[in-house]
């Protein structure tokens, strides 16, 4: 398949519906953002998610590869992190263009084997042409699991008694995930990504011991953590990477990691190791240059 990189520009708006759909998730006390509100840091997410035909789709609920991404052929997909620049706020409502490319395929040698990493950059502009945001995304593909997965069933995770968010004191915080709310941040996010709510096909076809929680959705977590504990200073950038999975149901806390250097949290799972850390840089503390 011919395949070079190429930019693709859009006009869109920012929906006031998924960012009606997020404060629902949360469900966290926290002001509802609507209509001529501004978008509170990393919510372009969903307020800009686009639907791609049913026709565009691969077998793993991703738009097939080979048009805008390259042609990988390895079959799971990672979304690993990146980094994004906030210039000027976006407002719900308002009309944006976006100009989105990919920046660089490279093939590298992991502990798991062989795997591709795919950056993704994108610039938004806000209705009266100024650069609002700039993004970098880091994607990982990754070769099938070398041992079959276990056709156990596992025990069904029990649903949410309340929001998915609970405090345990200064900069601590629980995350609670169930089905429902994989589900429901899976629409509101466009991801028909199957390893986030099909059950068989993540343990069976991609060899995951349960459903797989959005590393979007831990760090947006982690983002709303920022607004909760009411931390003040305009978000400059906003750095963030996906280390490990966190898996439907499974215990997880959201910590404040000491860094001398900029405000860092992190979620963690069963582990010492932050499954997904986000790193905040206030007005006063960047260096103005973009995605540097």
């Amino acid at each position: 398949m011919s395949w070079a990189p190429h930019t693709v520009t859009t006009t869109e708006t920012v929906d006031p519906h998924p960012v009606a759909a997020l404060s629902a998730l949360f469900d966290d006390g926290t002001p509802a953002i609507g209509q001529g509100d501004v978008l509170p840091p990393l919510w372009h997410w969903l307020a800009l998610a686009r639907w791609p035909a049913s026709s565009a789709l691969g077998p793993d609920g991703h738009p097939a590869r080979g048009t805008f991404l390259p042609p990988v052929e390895l079959p799971r997909r990672m979304f690993a992190g990146g980094e994004v620049v906030f210039h000027v706020p976006l407002t719900v409502g308002s009309t944006v263009r976006r100009e989105a490319s990919v920046e660089s395929v490279t093939g590298k040698t992991g502990r798991t084997g062989e795997l591709v990493v795919v950056v993704v950059a994108t610039r938004l502009y806000d209705e009266h042409d100024r650069l609002a945001i700039e993004e970098r995304q880091d994607l990982i593909y990754r070769g099938s699991p070398a041992v079959p997965p276990s056709q156990t069933p596992a025990e069904p995770v029990a649903a949410l008694a309340g929001p998915p968010l609970a405090r345990t004191g200064k900069w601590s915080w629980d995350l609670a995930t169930d089905p429902a709310l994989l589900m429901r941040f899976s629409a509101a996010t466009s991801n028909a990504h199957r390893i986030h709510y099909d059950w068989p096909y993540a343990t069976r076809v991609e060899g995951y011991p349960g459903l797989v929680v959005h590393g979007p959705l831990m760090t947006l977590a982690l983002a709303e953590v920022l607004r909760l504990e009411g931390h003040r200073g305009r978000v400059a950038r906003m750095r963030h990477r996906n280390r490990s999975p966190l898996f439907c149901g499974q215990p997880a806390r959201l910590r404040k990691i000491e860094d001398p250097d900029a405000l860092s949290l992190g979620v963690y799972g069963q582990g010492e190791t932050a499954c997904t850390t986000l790193t905040i840089d206030f007005e006063e503390e960047s260096t103005g240059h973009p995605l540097g």
